[in-house]
């Protein structure tokens, strides 16, 4: 195998260079939760209300506490240590995924849109979504967790390069 002028081998891309935000961390735990407590409140409640079915109830409260719990608490550090991104002046990176790996590249002739969007706890951490979509099948490039003011530097500053990329955005 060649190695390129990085020092990596050709074919092996190197990972994108930004980290998503701290902040990231919360909101993926904050986010993951209520699936935890939602699973909770269905066994629970039950189990409270009817002391025939109080064991299978336990028992179920329990197991679903064993698979979600590590979601909940795990899930936010493993994906802020592997979710990276970055932007060059011929495309947009992206590589997620904690179990199994993930890189979407958008090259900028093809982008179509590009777009910053913050949900509640978005606002409230600080945080932003980028979405940069071509016509690809295969959907958007997704950088999920990334501070606002990073995110709306990103898309300006995508919005001006695409503008100025000769291609055909299909």
């Amino acid at each position: 195998m060649r190695q390129t002028a990085t020092g990596g081998a050709q074919g092996a891309p190197r990972p994108p260079r930004h980290r998503t935000a701290p902040a990231a961390r919360l909101y993926w735990l904050v986010s993951g939760a209520p699936a935890l407590v939602a699973a909770l409140v269905v066994t629970l409640v039950p189990a409270w209300l009817w002391e025939a079915g109080r064991p299978w109830f336990l028992l179920a409260a329990a197991a679903l506490t064993l698979l979600l719990l590590p979601r909940v608490l795990l899930a936010p550090w493993l994906r802020y240590r592997t979710h990276r991104w970055e932007a060059t002046g011929t495309a947009v990176y992206s590589r997620t995924g904690w179990i199994g790996r993930q890189w979407r590249i958008a090259p900028l002739s093809r982008v179509q849109t590009v777009e910053a969007t913050r949900n509640v706890l978005h606002r409230m951490l600080g945080l932003a979504a980028v979405s940069v979509t071509t016509g690809s099948a295969q959907g958007a490039v997704q950088i999920q967790g990334i501070d606002a003011k990073v995110a709306d530097d990103l898309v300006a500053e995508l919005t001006d390069a695409v503008e100025h990329t000769l291609g055909d955005a299909t």
